[in-house]
């Protein structure tokens, strides 16, 4: 009878997924709204069928272990030894400040000094599935906001299990374990020591044998394998089950097989991932979070206003400029998952009254709900504290007008300088044409000034950036950013300073498209659609079609796709 019921809990949970998450949509908002509302109309708080939370929770949890190898998957060992700064300054300065707020807030709340401190460290950790979820439907995961926001949950989750064995123990002088804790720290570096070296060599030896096979299963069953299987090995010694499907994804990132693993990993992340958020409403009883209304209000904003001002400050002092640090700190402003694992511990052990989990559960929901709004936010809390004179030089992006090659014509201006812009830049090197790069990554605008190129740091959607590149004398703009919205405002700018400029945009998403023609580009690239017309091309040569009939083939798709004749 428990299978059966884990079956129905299942079903319950993923019809209440369907319906909160198209509701959503048709009303304008993201669809993890309508999860969380789906999962507190499934909980045992309010009428109506009633799934387990227990159930659910467990099978969510695969979700969040999927959402983190894909995330490992995407990053590469050196993108990762570039991180390393900012998660160890950045996240653990993020992690005390974070803590000191909640000393205030506990004070507020009428709780102890030493009650605050855990408070803190419950607002301090962030939802890795919201802020990745958030980022990913912007396109803008692999910006370097968005890296600067995985550098910091990496070094969340890797505080939870020292916050775990420490801060229920701090309530009672006397009774910390530190041959405990010193042997769970030693466990934990070994298993990422052994999980790396292994994973080194077994990883890509299990997905050769694998895809060396007819059936696509075994491959499938390989890579499922190897992610929940390094998760749980990783789990076992103290550590959580999202970090070690990360470091999972990591070593996989090295692989010849990484795309095809991402390809196969995505449904099932997305469809395990929406029960996590079902699972999390599912905990919430709407009464409470109603008759705490004034608790959860301070709460509440420790969390949107406090925390993205200490992550902010954290990210300035870790090296990154404040335009990348606001936004950075605005995508981790919520309360995570394993805050519920760190208030229930807490509340076992009597360090924290039972209050404090049912508040920290209302303040997830709220801060989940906010998420996007405080992603979209940025734009425009970037511009009014650039209008702050005190903060002004902290947050405006700073120019070097040698730099932007004054006395220059019909040049080309990129903005962006990943894949696609170094090929371009590539290109005009070897033709001789001159160009200037816009880039804020400073550590890609330092090698390009150590290799005597033109370059200007600063955000390309920023008018005043733009004007440094003598957009009025050049003869084509590239518009290659990974952040739609950054594309989009960089576009819009660009055209109103010269009306007759040259524009071609990367679009990450399809849906980008119309918005980028709107803003004013001249041409819109997108790169996966583009990667299917060279498909097609390469199939129906081998089927004797070339010379104009393919060349008319290729621009009918791409009008039917762009828009136009």
């Amino acid at each position: 009878m428990e299978g059966h019921q884990l079956v129905v809990d299942l079903v319950l949970a993923i019809i209440a997924a369907f319906i909160g998450g198209l509701a959503a949509q048709r009303l304008g908002q993201p669809v993890i709204v309508g999860y969380l509302i789906a999962g507190v109309a499934l909980g045992p708080f309010t009428p109506g069928p009633v799934a387990s939370a227990e159930s659910v929770g467990v099978i969510a949890e695969i979700g969040v272990a999927f959402l983190m190898f894909a995330l490992g998957a995407e990053f590469s060992r050196a993108e990762l030894r570039g991180m390393g700064r900012v998660a160890l300054v950045g996240g653990s300065l993020q992690i005390a400040g974070t803590i000191a707020v909640g000393i205030a807030v506990g004070l507020a709340l009428g709780l102890t000094p030493v009650q605050g401190v855990f408070v803190g460290a419950l607002l301090a950790l962030s939802s890795t599935v919201v802020a990745i979820k958030v980022l990913a439907a912007r396109g803008a995961l692999q910006s370097l906001h968005g890296r600067g926001s995985v550098a910091v949950l990496i070094a969340q989750d890797l505080a939870v299990v020292p916050m775990i064995v420490l801060l229920p123990a701090v309530s009672a002088p006397g009774t910390l374990d530190w041959a405990g804790l010193l042997l769970t720290v030693g466990k934990a570096a070994g298993v990422v020591v052994v999980a790396y070296l292994l994973g080194a060599r077994a990883a890509p030896w299990l997905l050769a044998h694998a895809a060396a096979r007819p059936s696509r299963e075994v491959f499938l069953l390989a890579v499922v394998a190897l992610a929940l299987g390094t998760a749980v090995m990783t789990q076992y010694v103290g550590l959580s089950l999202a970090f070690g499907a990360f470091l999972a994804g990591v070593v996989i990132a090295e692989s010849e097989y990484r795309t095809q693993v991402i390809a196969e990993v995505l449904p099932l992340r997305d469809l395990f991932t929406s029960l996590f958020f079902v699972s999390v409403g599912m905990l919430i009883d709407p009464i409470t979070l109603i008759a705490a209304l004034g608790p959860l209000a301070v709460l509440t904003a420790a969390v949107v206003i406090a925390k993205p001002a200490v992550t902010t400050l954290a990210l300035l002092l870790a090296g990154m400029p404040g335009v990348v640090a606001l936004p950075a700190a605005l995508a981790i402003a919520q309360v995570g998952e394993f805050s519920f694992v760190l208030a229930r511990q807490g509340v076992d052990t009597g360090a924290i009254p039972a209050r404090v989990f049912d508040l920290t559960l209302a303040t997830a929901l709220v801060t989940i709900v906010l998420a996007p709004l405080l992603v979209r936010a940025s734009g425009p809390a970037l511009s009014a504290l650039r209008r702050i004179p005190w903060l002004r030089k902290a947050f405006i992006e700073p120019l070097d007008a040698d730099a932007a090659g004054t006395g220059l014509r019909r040049h080309v201006v990129i903005c962006g300088f990943g894949a696609v812009g170094r090929e371009l830049a590539a290109v005009l090197d070897r033709r001789g044409f001159a160009y200037i790069v816009i880039e804020y990554n400073p550590a890609v605008v330092r090698d390009l000034r150590q290799a005597g190129k033109r370059v200007i740091y600063g955000d390309a959607a920023n008018p005043a950036v733009l004007e440094h590149a003598s957009l009025a004398e050049a003869s084509l703009l590239a518009i290659v950013v990974p952040d739609p919205r950054t594309a989009e405002l960089a576009t819009r700018h660009a055209r109103g300073m010269n009306p007759r400029l040259d524009i071609i945009a990367r679009a990450p998403r399809a849906e980008d498209v119309e918005r980028l023609r709107q803003a004013g580009a001249t041409d819109v690239v997108q790169p996966e659609f583009e990667a299917g017309v060279e498909i097609i091309r390469h199939a129906l040569r081998r089927f004797g079609i070339s010379g104009a009939e393919l060349a008319t083939l290729a621009a009918g798709r791409r009008a039917s796709f762009y828009g136009g004749p």
